[in-house]
C-alpha cells in the first residue's frame, strides 16, 4: 500500500489515502526507520522499505502490511 510519511510537530506520521488514515508513529524496528517495521498508533505494523539514512520528508512509499513483529 501506498504511505505517505511526513515529519509533523510531534513526531512522524503515515498517511495512507487509500484508507484515508493518518495515525502517529510510535515506534520502529531500526533507528533510521527504513528498512525495518513501524508500529502507528492504530496498531498497524508497516514493513517499510530500505531507503538512504539521508533520504528526506514528506515522501511516499510501498509499505507492506504486517501481523506481527516477528
Amino acid at each position: 500500500m501506498k504511505a505517505m510519511i511526513r515529519r509533523n510537530g510531534v513526531g512522524l506520521s503515515v498517511y495512507i489515502s487509500k484508507k484515508d488514515v493518518e495515525e502517529a508513529v510510535v515506534a520502529v524496528e531500526n533507528e533510521d526507520m527504513w528498512g525495518g517495521v513501524v508500529l502507528v498508533r492504530n496498531g498497524w505494523l508497516l514493513d517499510l522499505p530500505n531507503l538512504p539514512l539521508n533520504t528526506g520528508l514528506p515522501l511516499t512509499v510501498e509499505a507492506k502490511k504486517r501481523s506481527d513483529w516477528d
